[in-house]
């Protein structure tokens, strides 16, 4: 089903707060239209100061000071963030390796685990090493890849590659929406390739989710729930979105 043009271009903005710029060829391709309709929907964007266009492309107008201070450009729900954060470390023993996905959730569970000892903490998020990076007691491994700003992140196929022949305990997965019908979505097809990668080498696979993202899609499908075995979420999931997962043998941890 073709996207309404307000439709298209709020899709083209979760795109652009995922990866930080898009060429208008790309853009055309994913949300197939033509070329001349992007850049239409790119000069409204302008408009809006939302973005900024350049040659053959945009790129987010916010992305530069965003990088430069080292902050994640989403910090919604933040509160609802801190508890996941906080409840999710609890699974976290001495010994483990463990993969940390880049996002302002997973950021919450490396705050929280300042201090821990004999851990090995493999991720893709730039602003995660930094936090962990000085720990004396916390191994940091990094992927390679493209740089993704807004996430702080890498990403694509250089990322992925880098999980070839390892093995890890725990993966803490993160996502922009969990639905029944779509499975784990994302606002980018870029990083799909990397979060199937982590979850291949991993023994358990927690995601870590705030309730608001529950029964909600973004634009690119990672796959089904069964890819995971636990949700951690916060205590404002829904009686009724508990009991419809539950249902379909989703197992979910409040934080």
């Amino acid at each position: 089903m073709k996207l309404l043009a307000n439709q298209r271009r709020e899709q083209i903005i979760k795109l652009l707060r995922e990866d930080g710029s898009a060429k208008v060829a790309d853009l055309a391709k994913i949300f197939k239209v033509s070329e001349v309709t992007v850049r239409q929907d790119l000069e409204k964007l302008e408009t809006e100061d939302l973005i900024i266009r350049e040659h053959g492309g945009a790129f987010l107008k916010s992305v530069e000071e965003q990088v430069r201070s080292l902050s994640l450009m989403n910090k919604d729900n933040m509160e609802k963030k801190e508890l996941i954060g906080k409840k999710a470390a609890e699974f976290i023993d001495n010994g483990d390796v463990i993969i940390l996905d880049s996002g302002s959730t997973t950021t919450e569970i490396a705050r929280n685990l300042i201090g821990r000892r004999n851990l090995t903490v493999i991720t893709n998020a730039l602003n995660i090493a930094i936090i962990l990076g000085s720990e004396p007691g916390i191994e940091i491994m990094m992927t390679g890849g493209e740089f993704k700003p807004p996430t702080l992140s890498l990403t694509g196929q250089k990322a992925a590659t880098f999980f070839a022949d390892i093995h890890v305990d725990k993966l803490f997965l993160a996502t922009a929406g969990i639905s029944l019908k779509a499975g784990l979505t994302y606002p980018s097809i870029s990083d799909l390739v990397v979060k199937k990668a982590m979850i291949d080498v991993s023994d358990i696979v927690y995601l870590v989710a705030d309730s608001t993202k529950i029964r909600k899609s973004a634009f690119a499908s990672l796959g089904a729930l069964s890819l995971i075995n636990y949700i951690i979420t916060d205590p404002g999931i829904s009686d009724e979105n508990m009991k419809l997962f539950k249902e379909h043998d989703i197992h979910f941890i409040i934080a």
